[in-house]
């Protein structure tokens, strides 16, 4: 091996150029080598978070896919089938299929999201007193203003408190506008419930069969388990509390901690409307077991028999003596549904009662992760739990509108129950 003799400068630059050389061509190896070798996709079905692919959701699934293709090629290739239209029933979505937004909610929403006009003396002449008088007060609730901009992450205050009233004057009892939470549709108030509850897949929530998919997806979305408890079709589709002690009793042999009961009521798929005797039963067992009873009350309005009532499981159990010490409960409620059908605005809200202080703090915290639920939405729950009253120059327009639409509807699935009763 020769020596490096000399200048002691010039051998150390030979040093560091040799190195950076050598340097060099070890990257370069490395990269050819890499090159050589396959290389797969950084996500694939087989890496995705398995409670995804667990998830399932049929109301847009495979025969929505298989729709919205036909329709597709219905634009791209008129003619191409037997057929023009694609009318989408996989879901309640009525505007959709022509159904008209309540004239009195639609004027309150222009106003508010372009206030400049209510300045105008035109605005006079377009929009009904009351709209231009509720539009005032809601953005006056509205810090600057604007409905394109953040709001409290449970919502506006004075549009909670809006909504507070209404349900005090619903139910006969005071309800706290700090206990409501407004949310983009009634489905992130049930995903936050479910983030809340479910800790492992030992962690169970009691859900009805037949049931609405939102509850079976969220629940494996969130890596718990369903525990089913079936209706009895020869009751109406009723609730028996027998039913519940045996699921209960075989999800516990698993070794299953059930930590909620999903109520849906008015029923959905099944239509069903429950008795009080038979909702006070369901507030004494959930009482009983230690359950959180997570009321869907979205179809209130959709009732279309004379001898039944919606009466919400808050105020049944204050009914019964009942209050926030005593029992742990989520109503649920949205703008896509009743006779508003405002889907697209994505609009509701969940009253949370009989939960610690401590556990308060949580829930805002994770409805603080989404900043806060879309303003639109936001005003068309309050004005959902405070339409037009007697007097208002809106309310005969607006009682019109409503009872139109809800008979409409009723009309409708009276006749689709016939149609089946006769298959």
């Amino acid at each position: 091996m020769r020596r490096l003799v000399g200048d002691p400068k010039k051998a150390k630059y030979l040093l560091s150029s040799f190195r950076r050389s050598l340097s060099s061509h070890r990257f370069s190896s490395s990269q050819s080598s890499s090159d050589a070798m396959p290389t797969s996709p950084p996500v694939t079905v087989d890496t995705i978070n398995p409670k995804v692919l667990k998830c399932e959701y049929a109301v847009r699934g495979e025969i929505v896919t298989l729709a919205q293709r036909l329709q597709d090629e219905l634009q791209t290739k008129p003619g191409s089938h037997p057929f023009k239209e694609i009318l989408y029933c996989n879901i309640g979505n009525p505007q959709s299929l022509g159904q008209q937004p309540i004239t009195f909610f639609r004027e309150v929403l222009a106003l508010c999201d372009h206030p400049a006009i209510l300045d105008k003396g035109e605005t006079q002449g377009l929009f009904s007193a009351d709209a231009i008088e509720r539009a005032w007060q809601i953005l006056d609730q509205i810090p600057g203003r604007a409905t394109g901009a953040y709001s409290h992450s449970q919502g506006i205050k004075g549009l909670r408190d809006t909504i507070a009233a209404g349900i005090e004057a619903r139910d006969g009892f005071p309800a706290d506008p700090n206990n409501i939470y407004l949310t983009d549709g009634a489905s992130p108030a049930v995903h936050m419930m479910m983030q809340l509850l479910i800790r492992s897949e030992q962690d169970g929530i009691f859900c009805p069969i037949p049931q609405y998919p939102l509850y079976s997806a969220s629940i494996a979305l969130h890596g718990g388990t369903l525990v089913p408890y079936y209706l009895d079709e020869a009751t109406g589709w009723g609730l028996e509390i027998s039913e519940l002690s045996k699921q209960l009793e075989l999800a516990r042999s698993k070794g299953i901690t059930v930590r909620a009961l999903v109520v849906i009521n008015p029923g959905n798929p099944t239509g069903q409307v429950l008795s009080e005797h038979n909702q006070r039963d369901i507030v004494e067992f959930c009482k009983k077991e230690g359950l959180v009873l997570l009321a869907d009350e979205v179809y209130q309005e959709n009732i279309y028999v004379p001898d039944k009532k919606f009466h919400s499981f808050k105020k049944i159990s204050r009914e019964m003596g009942y209050g926030d010490k005593d029992i742990s409960l989520v109503s649920f409620q949205s703008v896509s549904k009743g006779y508003y059908g405002e889907c697209g605005k994505r609009g509701g809200y969940m009253e949370v009662t009989g939960f610690s202080s401590e556990v308060k703090e949580q829930i805002y915290k994770v409805a603080s992760v989404n900043l806060c639920s879309n303003i639109s939405g936001q005003i068309l729950a309050s004005l959902v739990m405070s339409p037009p009253k007697a007097g208002d120059e809106s309310y005969e327009s607006y009682v019109a509108e409503r009872d139109g639409i809800l008979s409409s509807l009723a009309r409708r699935a009276k006749h689709v129950y016939w149609k089946i009763l006769q298959h």
